[in-house]
C-alpha cells in the first residue's frame, strides 16, 4: 500500500517575505498529527499570493511529490489577491463542489461573512486539493465541523469524507481518531478488523 503523502501549502504575501511568521503551516501540521492513525509525511510550501507560483507549487506537489491530499490555507476571500481557488482550479482536472459547499455551511456558524470565501475543492490526477482559511482556529473548525458542547457533531467537518475521498482515488486506507474527526465511509469499504 502507498504511504500517505500530505502537501501543505500556505499562501501568504506578508509570511513569505518574513514580514510575521507563518501560522497556517504549523496549524495544519499540527491538527494532522492529532486527527491521523495513519502514519504520513508532509511536502510544505510557503508561498505568497501569486497565481503562477500556487499553480506551481500545487502541480509539483501532486505531478513530483506524489502527494494524495494537497491542502492550502490562505488567499481565498474576494481581495484582488486573493488567487489560491483561481489557482486551484487552473490546475485541476476536476471539481469537487461539495468541500467548498460544507465549508461555507460550517464557516456561517461562526461568521456572516463566510459567504465571501471562494474555497474550493478539486481532483488533479489521483489527489485531492482542498483549499482551507488563514486562521488556525477557522482551519479546525473546517475539518472538525460544527461540535456542541459535549462534543457532539452538529454540522460534519469536511475532513470526515476525505479518507474515503483518497480511498476512491486508489490512494491508502486513512484511519482517523475518532474523538478529532470520525472518517465516514460506506460499509463495504471498511477494511476487515485485524487487517493491516
Amino acid at each position: 500500500m502507498a504511504e500517505l503523502k500530505i502537501g501543505l501549502v500556505s499562501v501568504s504575501d506578508r509570511a513569505a517575505s518574513g514580514v510575521y511568521g507563518d501560522k497556517g503551516l504549523p496549524a495544519l501540521a499540527e491538527w494532522l498529527a492529532g486527527a491521523l492513525l495513519t502514519p504520513f509525511t508532509l511536502e510544505q510550501r510557503l508561498i505568497p499570493d501569486e497565481q503562477p507560483q500556487i499553480e506551481a507549487a500545487l502541480q509539483a506537489l501532486v505531478d513530483e511529490q506524489g502527494c494524495q491530499l494537497v491542502l492550502t490555507t490562505g488567499g481565498t476571500g474576494p481581495a484582488p489577491r486573493d488567487v489560491t481557488p483561481d489557482a486551484t482550479l487552473a490546475v485541476a482536472d476536476r471539481v469537487m463542489p461539495g468541500f467548498g459547499e460544507q465549508m461555507r455551511q460550517i464557516s456561517l456558524h461562526y461568521v456572516p461573512t463566510a459567504l465571501l470565501s471562494r474555497q474550493v475543492g478539486v481532483i488533479r490526477a489521483a489527489s485531492l486539493i482542498l483549499n482551507l482559511p488563514g486562521q488556525p482556529k477557522s482551519i479546525r473548525e473546517t475539518l472538525e465541523g460544527v461540535k456542541d458542547a459535549d462534543g457532539k457533531v452538529l454540522v460534519p467537518g469536511i475532513f470526515a469524507s476525505v479518507p474515503y475521498c483518497i480511498q476512491l482515488l486508489g490512494g491508502p486506507y486513512i484511519e482517523t481518531r475518532p474523538d478529532v474527526v470520525a472518517a465516514f465511509r460506506p460499509k463495504s469499504a471498511n477494511k476487515p478488523q485485524g487487517t493491516a
